[in-house]
């Protein structure tokens, strides 16, 4: 067999199967005429890869990224950047498959129709353009690897603005039959902060036959009207979902605690799931239920909380010993930060990305470099214990996060077509100038 190094340093066979498939080509035979023909292996879904125990990596946070690249607006976070630069889309969906992901997530979060037209939000392109774009895209590159395409929905404006549980569903439905008819292998319910949304969007994405995921953005205090973490996976599993667990909001720490919770409260309810987890690449000890959205610095001054390349290993390794089996990222994840994770579960997984052909095991590429003392940081135990310093000296540590406490019905998050006015914004600057 063929062998492939780990990041622990020892060799384990290689699977000659699907990811290693992917990494070292396609398994091939001679045809009658001696001429070699490929055989591409047929992938295998979702749920037939987590009911074997296998670890399914995600991809990391398009949205934050692309804003970064100069594709996307902070603000609306809308992806229409899908069918306007798609070389944009398809090249961070490559640089995550090249990081180790399995899944190619469509580029559709807030592609829903009223996202795109909410607050004087004017597009060029239609939803279904967007989302049509989104799943090319995704299917073009996990077709590169052994990739799955998972196509998404998000909350809604319409029901935040108490639209009825009819109109919310069919703003799902008119996104997942575009999925539908571009047959992406499995669907995600991703990013809610409450559980009843959830449980209507996943009743729509079951509806199709395929796999269903969700997950929803909220910490161990719950949703935002307090269902507990441990209700609202119940609820999901009892709506449809197979896969339920946490995106977004939180960093990892936070995230693989609420897992938990939702993990007790299924097998207290003597139901049966998989578990997910796509958190923060960010620092969140100081957020309150909300997440990092209530942070004084989102979105434009988190950098300092950013995690390290080596964090991720202590994620990866947190959220693989409390059964999460679908391990990934969300704003803030860059594909090193999904190289990290798919680096520390190469054991489990059999293989290394393709990615770290050009990343040394804990830092062994310092080997090579020029100046002594930064040879000598070549080693797992220097990394590990680092405390990375900010070089901010009058930064605080910790913010105080708002606290406004608006949820689903509030005049504050109402959907409206137009742009918000000059007098509805000096409502809100001298609301956030008060003491909450």
């Amino acid at each position: 067999q063929a062998v492939l190094p780990v990041t622990s340093g020892a060799l384990l066979p290689s699977r000659i199967i699907n990811a290693a498939w992917s990494l070292h080509g396609s398994p091939s035979r001679l045809g009658a005429t001696g001429a070699e023909i490929i055989m591409a292996p047929a992938k295998r879904g979702i749920l037939e890869r987590l009911d074997a125990g296998e670890v399914v990596i995600g991809d990391g946070g398009f949205v934050f990224a692309l804003e970064k690249r100069g594709y996307v607006k902070a603000g609306p976070w809308t992806p229409e950047a899908a069918a306007e630069h798609p070389e944009a889309v398809r090249q961070l969906h490559r640089e995550f498959l090249r990081a180790g992901s399995n899944v190619m997530q469509t580029f559709t979060f807030y592609a829903s129709d009223d996202k795109l037209e909410n607050r004087g939000h004017t597009q060029r392109f239609t939803g279904q353009q967007i989302n049509e774009a989104a799943c090319d895209l995704a299917r073009e590159v996990a077709d590169e690897g052994d990739a799955l395409v998972g196509g998404g929905v998000s909350q809604t404006p319409s029901y935040l603005s108490c639209k009825s549980e009819d109109d919310v569903k069919a703003i799902f439905k008119k996104q997942i039959d575009v999925y539908v008819q571009k047959n992406v292998d499995f669907l995600i319910a991703e990013y809610f902060e409450h559980v009843e949304e959830a449980e209507w969007a996943v009743q729509v994405l079951k509806s199709t036959g395929k796999p269903v995921a969700a997950t929803m953005c909220i910490g161990p205090e719950g949703d935002l009207n307090g269902v507990g973490p441990g209700d609202c996976a119940v609820r999901l599993v009892k709506a449809g979902a197979q896969i339920v667990g946490i995106n977004c909001h939180f960093d990892p720490e936070t995230c693989v605690k609420t897992v938990k919770l939702m993990k007790e409260g299924v097998e207290k309810a003597g139901l049966k799931a998989h578990y997910m987890c796509q958190p923060l690449a960010y620092h969140t000890p100081d957020c309150n239920r909300q997440g990092f959205i209530d942070l004084p610095e989102f979105p434009f001054g988190l950098e300092p909380r950013i995690l390290t390349r080596w964090d991720m290993h202590k994620y990866a390794r947190d959220a693989y010993n409390a059964g999460i089996r679908y391990i990934g990222g969300c704003c803030g994840f860059e594909p090193y930060h999904i190289r990290a994770v798919s680096e520390e579960l190469a054991s489990e997984r059999g293989f290394l990305p393709t990615g770290s052909e050009k990343h040394g095991s804990w830092g062994e590429g310092l080997l090579m470099h020029t100046k002594p003392w930064v040879r000598a940081r070549a080693r797992r135990d220097y990394w590990e214990k680092l405390k990375p310093a900010s070089g901010r000296p009058f930064c605080p540590s910790m913010s105080a996060p708002d606290g406004w406490g608006v949820t689903k019905g509030h005049a504050y998050l109402m959907q409206q077509k137009e742009a918000t006015s000059e007098e509805q914004l000096k409502v809100l600057v001298d609301e956030a100038t008060q003491d909450h």
